[in-house]
């Protein structure tokens, strides 16, 4: 939306603890075959890498519509392309002092063959559904569309068109949220594979789904294996 300055902010102060001392480059590793460089990302750039940043200050519905197509249905979409259908049928001056609408949105996506609608429902009932959708923020009157892209118990993970994927403690999330979501009846089953996605959690040490599972490699194993005389023979 085009006041979505006070969000940017509120969010900003969220990651500003996490995010002020992660740089980019190269890492040098050390091995028993010798040193490798490998590239590594920031958690900056981390936090961009299954977003669609907006272009305009009122664009973040149309961005938002893109990141959900392309990251959650497998349909690589730009945001300049939701936009530009979004404003031709759209009241174009009323767009340019407001930004989109949820009903903006829905058009665009049953143009595209999704039963969209929006709905009114709990947290709990969306970790239930597992389904990725577009909402809409209110912080102090702040209007700001993002997607919710997972969450568990305690935390919503969100890609906000103006700041990337952001992890917001639920107790607040609920705060500036109205319950209502934009989301689809239509292939469901490519939008669960891609709720809670590890790939959007890395921004976090692992996704709650994630989390039970032991990924410590076989190497670090048997590497970690007592040797002939360190069991008392």
């Amino acid at each position: 939306m085009k006041r979505f300055t006070c969000t940017f902010m509120l969010l900003g102060a969220l990651l500003h603890p996490v995010f002020q001392t992660a740089v980019a480059g190269t890492i040098n590793l050390s091995g028993p075959f010798g040193n490798i460089n490998v590239k590594a990302k920031s958690l900056h750039e981390m936090r961009w890498d299954r977003v669609i940043k907006q272009k305009y200050d009122f664009s973040c519905g149309s961005a938002a519509v893109a990141t959900l197509l392309t990251y959650h249905y497998n349909l690589p979409t730009d945001e300049e392309t939701v936009f530009q259908a979004m404003i031709k049928v759209g009241d174009r001056a009323k767009i340019q002092q407001h930004g989109f609408s949820m009903l903006d949105m829905k058009r665009y996506l049953d143009s595209r063959g999704f039963r969209s609608d929006g709905f009114k429902m709990s947290l709990d009932k969306l970790i239930r559904i597992g389904m990725p959708g577009i909402t809409l923020l209110n912080t102090q009157g702040y209007r700001h569309f993002v997607v919710v892209k997972g969450l568990d118990n305690n935390h919503v993970l969100i890609a906000d068109p103006a700041v990337g994927s952001v992890v917001v403690p639920r107790s607040h999330f609920e705060t500036i949220w109205n319950g209502a979501i934009l989301g689809a009846r239509s292939y469901t089953e490519i939008a669960k594979s891609n709720f809670n996605h590890d790939n959007d959690w890395r921004i976090r040490p692992r996704s709650p789904i994630d989390r039970g599972v032991n990924r410590t490699s076989l190497s670090t194993y048997l590497m970690n294996l007592p040797g002939r005389n360190e069991l008392g023979k």
